[in-house]
């Protein structure tokens, strides 16, 4: 069986890809401080509090459920939702790690950051 490109990396770093992914747009963040602010939320207020289309905001949630950053229910006809604190705290670790890794002491004469 081939193998994908994707699976050449190590675990941490398709998790961290993944997490930016889902960070990587900006109604995904406004949706993730609105689920803090109110700590829960049904999907429709989210919808009042974006300049998105329904069908867009869900789109995000769905990306935003997919990389495990938020939790959702059904009740009745509305969906509530509400952030994986968790699971925010494991990324947020692993994202300081990899951000402490990256600025580990360098080569001064590199790229002109000469000092």
């Amino acid at each position: 069986m081939a193998q994908t490109k994707k699976e050449m990396f190590q675990d941490r770093e398709i998790s961290l890809a993944e997490f930016a992914r889902a960070l990587a747009h900006p109604a995904r963040i406004a949706i993730l401080k609105t689920l803090a602010q109110r700590n829960t939320c049904i999907c429709g207020e989210i919808v009042d509090v974006l300049p998105l289309a329904q069908s867009t905001v869900s789109q995000h949630l769905g990306e935003l459920k997919k990389a495990g950053l938020i939790h959702g229910e059904i009740e009745g006809p509305r969906s509530c939702y509400c952030i994986n604190h968790e699971r925010l705290r494991e990324f947020s670790e692993s994202f300081y790690e990899l951000i402490a890794e990256l600025g580990r002491p360098f080569n001064p004469s590199c790229c002109g950051d000469e000092k």
